[in-house]
């Protein structure tokens, strides 16, 4: 969410202050790829997902701790679900009643979308057969996509207009299609993502086990690794999309993700640093408020009125200093509801 809400503008504002190889790097990153390929930017999606799959174990079985029943259970499930649609439905124009024209899928579709599936397989399964599922499903989506022919195109023909799941697509979604021929949060790429979300119920697992810290650490660590290379390997076949949320991709993007966890839960639990984190943990307490707000919420005007006299008379850093107040303009309405205990959860 740090990325989301500012932390990538301001990193980008860089390369116009001090112009360089690590500056335009990090330019570089800091924007998704076109369709193939793989940056920090193609990241941050899977991650979330990754990470509303890891609290799953500990949610669920705190509301059985609690003594709530299976039928209570699944009825909060649909309940986030459907309030997550909602929202989402909401920001992409629902009210406007421009139907025709509005896009209907979205960021927060899909989570509410792997939210749900994954929710029910937790229910109902252990984590064995967890992993059975997560590696059926890739190797299904993986068969499908390059075996089953687009109408007009050859069978395993992946680019924007040839690929399958921009047809399907386009059969099946109305309205407007985010990249034309197809949808990012489109229909056939939502089954890996649920797969996203069911790594994330793995981790979230094993960090409920007894194991000690360190084994824990070493063993999201090695997870990540094996994950990592596996996607890669994958990517050389069934190349790494974002867009069409290939098997490669999501298993490149999990090792990442594990990887993350395992330093920050290292960090964290097990050496005890956590004081630094405050500024994070302020975020990542309303993350969907924040996301929802941006929608319509003027925040970079706000930055502009207290912060554009400054940024006038800065010179070549006023590139960096307006997207830096613009991010602290959300922090700290961020802060706010923090310090008020105002939490807003779906």
């Amino acid at each position: 969410m740090f990325w989301i809400i500012g932390g990538g503008a301001v990193f980008e504002s860089l390369v116009k202050i001090w112009p360089g190889p690590v500056t335009e790097m990090i330019h570089r990153q800091l924007e998704h790829v076109v369709w193939e390929g793989f940056h920090f930017e193609d990241l941050i999606f899977p991650t979330f997902l990754f990470l509303v799959g890891a609290v799953m174990p500990f949610s669920i079985s705190r509301r059985l701790e609690k003594g709530h029943s299976s039928a209570a259970i699944h009825l909060h499930v649909i309940r986030r679900t459907v309030v997550l649609l909602l929202l989402g439905l909401i920001l992409n124009g629902l009210l406007r009643f421009n139907w025709p024209e509005m896009r209907w899928p979205g960021v927060l579709q899909r989570i509410a979308l792997a939210y749900f599936f994954a929710a029910l397989i937790v229910i109902h399964t252990r984590w064995r057969a967890q992993a059975i599922i997560i590696a059926v499903v890739l190797l299904a989506y993986w068969a499908v996509s390059v075996l089953i022919a687009a109408p007009g195109f050859a069978a395993g023909d992946l680019s924007m207009q040839g690929c399958l799941s921009s047809y399907i697509d386009q059969q099946l979604i109305p309205g407007q299609l985010y990249y034309g021929y197809g949808d990012n949060e489109g229909i056939l790429s939502t089954f890996p993502s649920v797969c996203t979300a069911l790594l994330g119920v793995l981790a979230g697992q094993w960090l409920r086990s007894n194991r000690s810290g360190s084994r824990k650490t070493a063993g999201l660590a090695l997870a990540g690794v094996v994950c990592l290379a596996a996607g890669y390997l994958w990517g050389l076949v069934f190349p790494i999309i974002k867009i069409l949320w290939t098997s490669s991709y999501v298993l490149y993007a999990g090792g990442w993700s594990l990887l993350l966890l395992a330093l920050f839960y290292w960090v964290i639990d097990v050496l005890g640093f956590r004081k630094w984190a405050f500024f994070f943990v302020v975020i990542g307490m309303n993350p969907i408020t924040i996301y929802f707000l941006d929608g319509f919420v003027n925040f970079d005007g706000i930055a502009e009125f207290f912060a554009g006299g400054l940024a006038s008379h800065a010179g070549v850093y006023a590139a960096l200093i307006l997207p830096l107040a613009a991010l602290m303009v959300r922090w700290l309405l961020l802060w706010f509801l923090y310090r008020h205990k105002i939490l807003f959860k779906v």
